[in-house]
């Protein structure tokens, strides 16, 4: 069977593309921030997750120069549920970078996108051919899938050699005169068309001309060679509360959730502990601390991450007096009452607990 030329391909995708492509607020729009920000936001979530995000975001900054001149705990509170919040800080920077130094305005072209900050290959592309009309391609999940199966191509997708033979065959299938629509068409067609699971190969327009339909190689397309296991951590927090006040530490350090705010997390990545080790640990911190009681973990709570697997406990250990200046400096702990816990940015995990615990 002959593979679809370049014009057919192309020229069919759009084709598909103006009767069936959703309504979309990024679509509307030239905006390279919004077009950005709409870009860096689905990266990882489905339109369905990330369109009441970007609706908040674009709402609560309209502006690369709004975002820039936000606080940085601000915009992890917004992106909070979205994970992977090394994106937000990264855009957060970019922002600025853009306000100080290029006076608020993106750089019009491809490589000029790349030099920014937390801005990769397939950002740059989308930015650059949606909003200044540049012939690049774009390659993302739903691509891969897409070019896969209708040519045949069985490199792995995970291997930068891979990514390289689907990047050159991207580049030449695009045109000219409607880059920009074409990288949305072909977006559009991995989404809704040639999804992952179930695609609609019936009334799909490539049907006879489709590699993987005539030769039975739907699901086997595109190929990706698994990532290694997850590494599984445990998470024990302490959990101190005086009357209504808990106390939070701000994640600094280079791990998951960092900017975000959490309880006190013990060093120890154990498996358990016991009622004595934990007494043992509080203890440590400063022996004076003076408590009613420590609350054994009514429910364990399992977080999957991308290549990590968290299963937390919480001990809540309810203070006779609030912590002293002593604890507070050697625990980096600090003093928060309800309200104001509400406007900090937390991982899912964070606030599941203290939503389970009716705070």
């Amino acid at each position: 069977m002959a593979l679809p030329t370049p014009d057919y391909f192309a020229t069919t995708l759009i084709n598909w593309y103006q009767r069936h492509q959703r309504s979309l607020p990024w679509r509307e729009t030239k905006d390279p921030y919004a077009i950005w920000l709409s870009e860096v936001i689905l990266q990882q979530t489905r339109v369905k997750q990330g369109l009441p995000y970007y609706l908040d975001f674009i709402s609560a900054y309209p502006t690369v120069q709004d975002l820039a001149a936000a606080p940085p705990d601000e915009v992890l509170r917004h992106w909070q549920g979205l994970g992977y919040y090394s994106r937000a800080r990264n855009m957060h920077q970019t922002a600025i970078y853009i306000t100080k130094e290029c006076n608020g305005i993106f750089p019009a072209t491809y490589n000029g996108l790349l030099q920014l900050k937390g801005i990769g290959p397939y950002t740059a592309a989308a930015i650059a051919s949606f909003a200044y009309r540049e012939k690049v391609a774009v390659v993302d999940g739903n691509v891969f899938r897409v070019l896969a199966r209708v040519f045949g191509l069985a490199e792995n997708i995970a291997s930068p050699a891979g990514k390289k033979a689907f990047q050159v065959l991207a580049d030449s299938l695009i045109p000219a005169d409607h880059p920009d629509t074409y990288n949305q068409a072909i977006m559009e067609f991995g989404a809704i068309q040639c999804t992952p699971l179930m695609p609609d190969c019936l009334f799909c327009p490539f049907q006879q001309v489709c590699y993987a339909f005539q030769h039975g190689l739907v699901e086997a397309l595109p190929h990706k060679v698994k990532n290694k296991g997850s590494r599984l951590r445990y998470f024990h927090y302490l959990v101190f509360r005086h009357e209504q006040t808990y106390y939070l530490k701000k994640r600094t350090e280079s791990d998951i959730w960092q900017g975000l705010y959490d309880f006190y997390l013990l060093p120890e990545e154990e498996a358990a502990f016991s009622p004595e080790s934990i007494r043992q640990q509080v203890s440590s911190l400063e022996p004076s601390i003076d408590y009613k009681y420590i609350q054994e973990p009514i429910k364990t709570y399992k977080r999957t991450l991308s290549h990590q697997k968290i299963v937390a406990k919480f001990y809540l250990i309810e203070l006779n007096f609030r912590l002293r200046e002593k604890s507070l400096e050697s625990t980096d702990l600090v003093a928060y009452s309800k309200d104001e816990i509400e406007q900090l940015p937390k991982s899912v995990l964070i606030s599941q607990y203290l939503q389970d615990t009716g705070f």
